[in-house]
């Protein structure tokens, strides 16, 4: 067990109340209180009841309630962190229900869904705010019964003091509990007496997914809803010159058709916006089918924009200018800028012992390059937002990864203060990051307000893939100095990309090397681009871990055995005091994924690439198994080994990996967006390919670390190095390197550039 401060007072903390027929609210808060509105002083509720932004509610009959913070896009935090909560109050799951909170910043606090990062900032918080909800029962009824505190023990649900033999069910007891003191401390379970955490339990929402409940934007409905869809520039590069909406106007069940910024001005512009503040043309009618009719009839005359320099507010909510240069850009024409700066000195991110000496020794020197192209997020469901604003408030529903990113901009666009502007969170039919910035709320929020009544703004597939936020093409160049034995005597790295350098200088192999390099390098564009799962790791992790494959061959070794040598002197004899990586740990990944998927044992026709990479906190190694079918590749099984920590639901996790899993091989066979003047080259499944059930592996294995780290991230983790399984186990069935993705292009083209 372990003592904690709750580090909270009833003004910042926490706050219980009895509420109407009997129980109990309590409310916790993650970062900060609030003030109460006045509809909420009028209800006699105290002030500090309503400073806190997540919310236990304890009912009569013992029935126990999370607010969940988090927005949901299929990474399960719905279960996940009520499990969390239900293991410190001692409550039986069963009795347990969860519901989606809405945005309410004062109240929650940072309601961001990204980065891996939900169950890692949620745990301390909401083990807490459990055990301090017990903390209070076990005082209600010592209390009730005068008896000592000490004395009183809970089981699931119940309250017990062995000595007299009473019990009390939390319901009985939850509206007394309401009227004490919030202790300044509390208990918290050992780890090894955990029995809801570490269990698997089903998704709370299973019901409604499986039989087809309403649970996204897309299907929603409001009495009075128009539907709108917006005409976006045909390429980026380019803005609205004029427009003819003569005939659409004339067509069936079409109400207004307008021309709209969602900037009114060039520093309203949040993370990685930089197109939005040209204008685009809004087509409102009845139905869907009838706006995307007369969105086709639609004349428009469009220009080549001119450069400028805009304001960008990022997560953090720094501003920085960004230049968005002029002309329409082609991925030819990157390509070319690309190979330019790669041959240019980048800027130095870290530099250990005497690297370009090395160099100069050097028997030998490898050196390779490894391109990949943008990607599209292709969302299951694409981009769409409910959206009623009037001239003293504004409702949106809709799927948002990071609410409070958008807030502002929706605030100075509207002419409305925060608190006017409601925020509801939908069930997302997908994120990956694309929907962490919120551009779609801003233009479905400005066409209801132009029109003057609630609206669902709507993408089409082509709309979202098009007019997207995409990973951004990247490039980087290894090269490695070896003396006469075979001695790898230093390592360097050199890698950017459009618009920006994927490196994190203090990673794996940063550390374990006496001379290492790693050199960074970034290039302006008008093109959008943004989070995409495991930002720059998903590219960085498949150059680094191709490349180490390909070394330990020249040297000789054993791919494992040689990432192994290299953590051992990161363990033993670290360079440098700043690696952000825990030795032991990533080695211990790579030593249970050669033991569960018995690396060393050959199969006939079975060919083996393995890879492994640490990110968002967590540590991941992975083999993948192939095998060819004429000039088609079949992966057979993957078997991953994870370190993230202690594992809330362990069925979930395995599920979450699967799916990143999958996701990457399927991106690094098919994965590539290009561009030709400005213009997106492919529009819709028809020509962007993903991939498909057949091409899944047969079997995925995941398999987790036992210890009791607090939760680390478990949704990006497995998603990088599962490119560099691919690649390497290409190359063991085929002989070729692959150095450009998409790796299916490149073994068809029969090319293979160095």
């Amino acid at each position: 067990m372990s003592i904690v401060k709750t580090k909270f007072d009833r003004r910042s903390f926490l706050k219980v109340s009895a509420l109407a027929g009997g129980g109990m609210m309590l409310s916790f808060s993650w970062l900060a209180g609030c003030k109460p509105s006045p509809k909420e002083v009028a209800l006699g509720l105290p002030d500090e009841w309503f400073e806190l932004n997540a919310f236990i509610k304890i009912g009569e009959n013992g029935a126990v309630t999370l607010y969940n913070p988090n927005p949901e896009f299929g990474q399960n935090v719905k279960t996940s962190m009520p499990m969390i909560l239900a293991e410190e109050l001692d409550v039986d799951w069963k009795n347990v229900m969860v519901e989606q909170a809405d945005f309410y910043p004062d109240r929650f606090g940072r309601q961001f869904t990204g980065g891996s990062q939900s169950i890692r900032q949620g745990w301390q918080p909401l083990r807490t705010a459990g055990a301090t909800a017990r903390a209070m029962l076990v005082a209600a009824a010592a209390q009730a019964w005068n008896v000592p505190a000490d004395e009183i023990i809970t089981e699931p649900g119940v309250l017990v003091h062995k000595a007299s033999g009473k019990k009390a069910g939390y319901g009985e007891l939850a509206s007394l509990a309401a009227t004490l003191p919030v202790p300044e401390e509390v208990e918290l379970k050992d780890k090894k007496d955990f029995k809801i955490i570490g269990t698997s339990k089903k998704n709370v929402e299973v019901n409604k997914i499986i039989t087809g409940k309403p649970l996204f934007t897309i299907d929603y409905k409001k009495e009075g809803m128009l539907v709108a869809m917006i005409e976006h520039a045909p390429a980026f590069g380019m803005r609205l010159k004029s427009f003819d909406a003569a005939e659409s106007k004339s067509m069936p069940g079409i109400k207004e058709v307008f021309s709209f910024k969602v900037h009114q001005d060039e520093y309203e512009h949040n993370y990685f916006d930089t197109t939005t503040h040209y204008e685009m043309i809004a087509i409102v009618g009845n139905t869907t089918w009838e706006v995307m009719q007369a969105k086709k009839k639609l004349k428009a005359e469009w220009e080549i924009a001119p450069e400028k320099s805009i304001m960008q507010s990022g997560f953090g909510g720094n501003a920085s200018k960004v230049k968005i240069p002029a002309g329409l850009e082609s991925s030819e024409g990157h390509r070319a800028r690309m190979e330019e700066f790669s041959k240019k000195p980048g800027n130095i991110l870290r530099r250990d012992g005497d690297p370009e000496g090395a160099f100069k020794k050097a028997a030998k020197i490898l050196e390779r390059t490894y391109n990949a192209p943008y990607l599209a997020h292709n969302c299951m469901e694409p981009v769409t937002c409910y959206a009623h604003v009037t001239a003293d408030q504004a409702e949106l529903y809709g799927p948002i990864q990071a609410p409070e990113v958008i807030s502002n901009t929706l605030s100075a666009r509207l002419g409305l203060p925060k608190e006017k502007i409601q925020i509801n969170l939908a069930r997302m039919g997908g994120g990956f990051g694309q929907r962490a910035y919120g551009h779609h709320l801003v233009e479905a929020a400005v066409i209801s307000k132009e029109v003057g009544a609630p609206i669902k703004m709507v993408y089409t597939r082509e709309d979202d893939m098009t007019y997207g936020i995409y990973r951004p093409t990247y490039t980087a160049t290894y090269r490695a100095a070896l003396d006469e034995n075979n001695k790898l005597l230093a390592l360097h790295v050199k890698a950017g990309g459009i618009p920006e350098t994927p490196i994190a200088p203090n990673r794996f192999p940063a550390g374990a090397l006496d001379n290492y390099l790693a050199e960074g390098w970034e290039i302006e564009s008008n093109i959008t681009i943004g989070a995409f799962r495991a930002p720059r790791s998903n590219f960085i992790a498949s150059a680094e871990q191709s490349f180490l494959d390909e070394l330990a061959e020249e040297m000789g070794k054993d791919p494992i055995d040689f990432r192994l040598e290299l953590l051992e002197r990161a363990i033993t004899n670290p360079v440098g005091s700043n690696n952000d990586y825990d030795a032991e740990r990533y080695a211990g990944v790579l030593k249970l994924v050669k033991e569960k998927s018995n690396w060393g044992q050959s199969q006939p026709g079975i060919h083996r690439g393995v890879s492994a990479y640490f990110c968002h906190n967590s540590y991941v190694a992975e083999v993948l198994d192939l095998r060819m079918e004429g000039n088609r590749p079949i992966v057979e099984n993957v078997v991953a080994a994870v370190d993230c920590g202690i594992v809330v639901n362990p069925d979930a996790a395995a599920n979450m990996g699967e799916g990143a899993i999958v996701d990457g091989i399927g991106n690094a066979f098919f994965g590539e967006l290009s561009f030709k003047d400005g213009v997106p080259q492919k529009n819709n499944f028809n020509t962007y390919r993903m991939i498909r059930m057949p091409e899944a592996p047969k079997n995925i294995y995941v398999h987790f670390v036992k210890n009791d780290i607090d939760p680390t991230g478990l949704g990006e983790p497995l998603f990088p190095p599962i490119f560099a399984a691919v690649s390497n186990a290409l190359y063991k069935a085929t002989g070729r390197r692959l150095y450009n993705q998409p790796f299916m292009k490149e073994l068809e083209s029969g090319i293979t550039r160095m």
